[in-house]
């Protein structure tokens, strides 16, 4: 068979992808090796400008359960210090807690919406590319068979099959100091602080819910998430012995006991579940040698994994997906400008590469030893002022991307700020087509279709050309249109456009 593009993954990536290449008039295949969506929960929220992302897709509202807008988060944590982000004029950091396998299901609906075939139970076994296409080696339920395709994509995680015959090296380093232990629990209703919601335990004291609690033994978690069975308990040591088989309680418990040094009797939730028992010991901190090999490209934990402290796994596998959907489909349709499709490497590694040197950085900090303990007391001072808060809350959400898009205006290469637009529509409201944007808040005649009106808030420009993944192509300050400013816009226009 023939296919424009063939996706290997049905994880949130390509599923997103695939959602992506859709709107913008490509019909992906999508093949998954499992034949049914896993009910392993990998992530328990979304953090970041992904919700945003969401967002400007009409795709917020549906994990949400509520038509309301993204709301910012009042703090995190990071390194497990915590972050007060009331104390920032313009808080641009958002959460979601939402499943990752309600994620998963909610994007293959959105998938299936789209017409988009996802194909469950086949398997990518081989391939080889030339100048014109990729012909792929599946392996299905009826037997191998073969599909010519012109790009094939590998969302197929951090043991991607894609990467490996590719030949992409996937240099990084490998742990094995620590073993890491989560499940669903029930504590004692007596350790439950009615007040906050988090644990205050005898002989103990306070321990914050959904915040890394670090020890100088170990680091302890304590997550109450709606919807779930119970409450998810989590610790990691270092350098511990490892019990013989899967997890239990009893180990779990006794993990607690030498992180906090005092005795919490867990106990299995009630119900049929899915409860989660994971035990994982060391990890990987790794990053593709490069995102694309001819017609073949990688998305998501195929093209980088490291450490899940501060949860950027899907804030940033799920950007690459929305950043290489508008690019791939406009090299598929013929449209694309020349070096286009080489943009996604060039403004996604930089990206992972900051999203490795923050979980290290965070790995450091929550490590034990009284040297780590005065190096967090160093950055609690530092916590303290608002200009660090930014600098480290917009490290961690991803809201200080700015891609180099050929002007020097504030707002080009940035994230469009949200804008209420004319009649009260939101910005997030005309990007979920997923098609680019030219913006005009003067209502003067830019020589090209325009969304024009004045915005209820603060105007920060004059008008303003979005790219389809919501960064901004092109900005002006000037009043009114002139032989400069229309020149500049053209120019911009060509470059991502054609």
């Amino acid at each position: 068979m023939i296919a424009d593009i063939v996706i290997a993954g049905a994880g949130p990536n390509g599923l997103m992808l695939a959602c992506e290449l859709s709107l913008a008039g490509i019909r992906p295949l999508v093949l998954e090796r499992l034949p049914e969506r896993t009910q392993d929960n990998r992530a328990n929220g979304l953090v970041g400008q992904v919700v945003r992302m969401l967002d400007r897709r009409g795709l917020y509202e549906r994990l949400a359960g509520s038509q309301d807008p993204p709301r910012p988060a009042h703090g995190f944590v990071f390194g497990a210090l915590p972050i007060d982000l009331s104390v920032l004029d313009d808080n641009r950091f958002y959460i979601l807690q939402v499943p990752q396998r309600r994620i998963e299901q909610m994007l293959e609906e959105r998938a299936v919406e789209l017409a988009v075939e996802i194909r469950r139970g086949h398997e990518l076994t081989g391939f080889t590319q030339d100048a014109d296409g990729v012909t792929l080696q599946v392996s299905g339920p009826a037997g191998p068979y073969t599909i010519e395709t012109r790009y094939l994509i590998g969302a197929d995680g951090g043991h991607s099959i894609v990467r490996k015959l590719a030949g992409i090296a996937f240099p990084g380093v490998t742990t094995d100091d620590t073993i890491a232990r989560t499940a669903h629990a029930v504590v004692p209703a007596e350790f439950v602080d009615p007040a906050t919601g988090g644990l205050d335990i005898p002989g103990y004291g306070p321990i914050p819910r959904f915040l890394h609690h670090r020890t100088e033994r170990g680091l302890f978690v304590y997550a109450p998430l709606p919807g779930a069975p119970a409450p998810l308990i989590s610790t990691t040591e270092w350098n511990g012995q490892d019990a013989e088989g899967p997890l239990t309680f009893a180990e779990l418990q006794a993990s607690a006991h030498r992180v906090l040094g005092v005795n919490i009797a867990f106990g299995p939730p009630d119900g049929q579940g899915p409860h989660l028992m994971r035990k994982l010991n060391g990890g990987n901190t790794r990053l593709a040698e490069r995102f694309r090999d001819g017609r073949v490209l990688l998305v998501g934990d195929a093209a980088h994994v490291h450490s899940a402290i501060g949860g950027p796994g899907l804030n940033l596998g799920l950007q690459d997906a929305v950043n290489l959907g508008w690019k791939l489909a406009a090299e598929a349709r013929g449209t694309a400008p020349a070096g286009l499709l080489d943009t996604y490497e060039s403004e996604r590694r930089p990206v992972a590469e900051r999203v490795v040197m923050s979980s290290r950085a965070q790995s450091a900090l929550i490590a034990p030893g009284s040297e780590v303990t005065g190096l967090r007391a160093l950055f609690s001072e530092l916590l303290g002022d608002p200009r660090n808060v930014r600098r480290i809350a917009d490290l961690i959400s991803g809201a200080d991307i700015r891609y180099e898009v050929g002007s020097d205006h504030p707002l080009a290469g940035r994230w469009a700020p949200d804008l209420d637009l004319k009649d009260g529509v939101r910005l997030a409201e005309l990007t979920r087509d997923g098609r680019p944007h030219l913006i005009d808040f003067t209502g003067d005649d830019w020589g090209y279709p325009a969304t024009a009106g004045l915005p209820g808030s603060a105007v920060p420009c004059t008008a303003l050309l979005l790219r389809p993944d919501g960064y901004v192509a092109w900005a002006t300050d000037v009043p009114q249109p002139d032989t400069a400013s229309r020149a500049s816009l053209r120019a911009a226009i060509q470059r991502w456009l054609g």
